[in-house]
């Protein structure tokens, strides 16, 4: 036991009566003497209640609550869709449109905890061996700049020695700047690798609280524990997988300056002996880990489109009255509305307006990078430009030869419509790494790049395309479609198209074999122009192509 402090008998302290607790009951949370306990074991509603030993009994584990935290009710029902026990309010007020609802206690019997909480451990060591990796990394990344800076100066004393005492001045300059550059990279590595440091310890706390949460408590105490531990390693998931800038390798660089070369002869024109410059290189983030926000409960992969339904929750007014080029969630959960004359709307979760992102030029498309960071395209230019949102500015504009369309992100690379007849995956810098040729009727405005496939819809065909890497053509649907317009995948790589004219939401399976439409017209919805998806939620907006309208709706499958 955690404390000296003997435990005392429920029942009895509530009458004021101060006995020692034999037995604790798991189901009541409370300690039993002998005789009360022999009530308790008569007692129709508390037979079957489970009891240890006393000395069994550590309280200094958090009891694990059976109530909702909201309404303290029982949590007796399980929603597949969020994927969390629920009360019957929940039900009543939260999940009114989820479908499949089943009961708590018979997802309970039919659930593996110790299976779960085998993955989970697995889980958490994977970020664990993850984290350690990138502090070795930064740890001898560290070392490497020592040595580069070392390797600086010298050679900036070498250079130093065929000049006369003219240069002394810039030798210093340079060398503070160097120092100055530096310290401010070891000082983010160094707070970088203690950050990670106070990760790993927590992980590591919770790895032990596992091991605990199972011994000594009921079925549906352990599998409200082992889901409550999922949340928090769902929390460092996300943390790792957002790190993305913070990762990358530094080098200390120096660009010598031309000038030296002409030094005997034009002392006075010389200004610097250099500039020192940090290149910052991707480190592959090989994460081995079942994060991904599934479900505790084993069920097979739900990617049969027949048993998807959407629901629409509400229609906020957005009045921009503008003709919206493009529509996306952010990881956030906020939402990007872009006019192509200039505007480039940043809302809330919720759908409000929050401000205007200064974005110079007229805006067409856009995808997001990081948190922080979005690519745009532009009407009638040949370029992308890379925009940091925190600072407002910016950061890169990647010259391109054709004019620039739709545009999406995935594994570090954008897919970029050129007019009609190309989509060009291209790493951030602008290299081109495949060429995929195209017939589409249509300007590529609209096009999603996953899980190595490019899908794009073509208004003027009618049609929803699918083309590998290679730029082989996997399928092409153009069944019942009358102006096919923005397009989203789901977490089965199922393709979700909001066809404009037709006013419908349709969803096309993986193989574009199939198709069902999930909500129209006749659910309010008037020439729907985009439907995006947000970050690991069953949920998301649609936009009018006017932007009167926002729609926010949810998706299950059933």
């Amino acid at each position: 036991m955690a404390s000296n402090k003997p435990i005392l008998c429920g029942p009895c302290h509530k009458g004021e009566i101060n006995t020692k607790a034999d037995i604790w009951c798991l189901n009541c949370d409370e300690g039993l003497c002998s005789t009360c306990l022999s009530h308790h074991k008569r007692s129709k509603g508390t037979c079957d209640h489970k009891t240890i030993d006393i000395k069994s009994h550590n309280p200094s584990i958090q009891a694990i609550k059976t109530e909702c935290d909201k309404h303290g009710q029982q949590l007796n029902l399980y929603c597949p869709s969020h994927l969390m026990p629920c009360c019957d309010e929940c039900i009543s007020t939260s999940h009114s449109k989820c479908t499949g609802i089943k009961s708590l206690v018979s997802v309970v019997e039919k659930t593996k905890i110790e299976k779960s909480k085998e993955s989970i451990e697995t889980d958490i060591n994977s970020i664990l061996n993850l984290l350690v990796t990138l502090i070795n990394n930064k740890s001898e990344n560290i070392e490497t700049g020592e040595n580069q800076c070392l390797s600086i100066k010298k050679s900036i004393k070498g250079i130093r020695q065929e000049i006369n005492k003219h240069l002394d001045h810039l030798e210093k300059k340079l060398s503070q700047e160097i120092d100055t550059i530096w310290n401010q990279e070891k000082s983010e590595a160094t707070d970088f690798i203690s950050e990670i440091e106070g990760k790993k310890e927590n992980l590591k706390e919770i790895k032990r609280n596992l091991q605990t949460v199972t011994s000594n408590t009921t079925k549906l105490q352990s599998f409200i524990g082992v889901h409550q531990i999922e949340q928090k390693v769902h929390q460092y998931q996300h943390y790792v997988e957002d790190l993305d800038e913070r990762t990358k390798e530094v080098d200390i660089k120096m660009k010598q300056n031309d000038e030296i070369e002409k030094i005997l002869n034009k002392l006075e024109s010389l200004e610097s002996l250099g500039e020192v410059t940090v290149v910052k290189t991707e480190v592959a983030m090989n994460i081995d880990t079942s994060v991904k926000r599934k479900a505790q409960v084993e069920s097979q992969e739900q990617s049969n489109i027949n048993n998807m339904t959407m629901n629409i929750e509400t229609k906020i007014e957005m009045n921009i009255k503008e003709w919206i080029s493009d529509m996306i969630c952010l990881m956030d959960g906020r939402v990007i509305v872009v006019e192509p004359y200039g505007k480039v709307n940043l809302l809330t979760s919720d759908g409000e307006l929050q401000k205007e992102l200064p974005i110079p030029g007229k805006a067409l498309s856009v995808t997001q990078i990081n948190q922080d960071t979005i690519a745009i395209t532009y009407l009638g230019e040949k370029a992308i430009k890379i925009f940091n949102m925190e600072n407002e500015t910016v950061t890169k504009v990647i010259i391109l030869d054709k004019r620039c369309f739709g545009l999406s992100f995935y594994n570090n690379s954008l897919a970029v419509g050129l007019n009609k007849d190309e989509i060009r995956i291209i790493d951030l810098e602008g290299n081109t790494q495949k060429s995929i040729q195209d017939e589409s009727r249509s300007n590529l405005y609209n096009l999603v790049y996953c899980n190595d496939r490019v899908i794009y819809s073509d208004p003027i065909g009618k049609a929803v395309c699918c083309y590998d890497e290679s730029g082989k053509q996997i399928w092409q649907y153009k069944q019942d479609l009358s102006q096919p317009w923005g397009l989203c995948t789901d977490t089965y790589g199922n393709i979700i198209v909001a066809d404009c004219r037709s006013g419908r939401i349709i969803v096309i399976s993986k193989d574009g074999q199939d198709s069902k439409v999930l909500i129209s017209k006749e659910d309010g919805l008037t020439l729907p122009q985009y439907i995006y998806i947000k970050h690991n939620e069953p949920s998301g907006f649609i936009c009018d192509i006017n932007g009167t309208y926002l729609t926010k709706f949810n998706l299950s499958m059933g």
